[in-house]
């Protein structure tokens, strides 16, 4: 079952790409947080939802919005994909125990072994307080629902 508006976020604890761990939790008090599902790393779609995550993160930043990208792939081929896009977020390895994470929020696809293409966003309490999702995986996010969760958020 995903996770809906109005609930609490699982806590989790995930490497980023550089092996730091990050913790949810973490940021309650001081951070909302953007939590951005991907599905595949170097891959078409993917990137380009994340290169406007990228473009547009000083509006995160004067948002207080700390964006986490999540997928199921190894923090060494995010660690890749991040310095070559340079990308400002930690993208956080949900590959052991596969997909975890994914399935505590109710996104993780079990026949192709990744996460759907969702976004979970988290107030400063860490209530869920928007959520989006795209209709498949080969569909980006609209760009615009991000503005319009940063504003729950402010």
């Amino acid at each position: 079952m995903t996770i809906a508006t109005g609930q609490q976020a699982p806590d989790f604890e995930l490497k980023d790409q550089n092996g730091d761990a990050v913790k949810l939790s973490s940021f309650r008090g001081q951070k909302a947080v953007a939590l951005v599902f991907y599905p595949f790393t170097f891959t078409g779609v993917c990137e380009g939802e994340l290169c406007a995550l990228r473009d547009d993160f000083s509006e995160f930043e004067n948002a207080d919005v700390q964006v986490l990208a999540v997928s199921c792939d190894s923090r060494h081929a995010q660690r890749v994909w991040a310095e070559q896009q340079g990308y400002q977020f930690p993208l956080l390895s949900d590959f052991w125990p596969h997909g975890a994470i994914a399935k505590a929020y109710g996104v993780f696809n079990e026949a192709l072994g990744c996460a759907n293409r969702a976004t979970f966003v988290i107030d400063k309490d860490g209530k869920v307080v928007d959520t989006f999702a795209s209709a498949d995986l080969g569909t980006p996010r609209e760009q615009s629902s991000y503005k319009a969760a940063r504003e729950k958020v402010t």
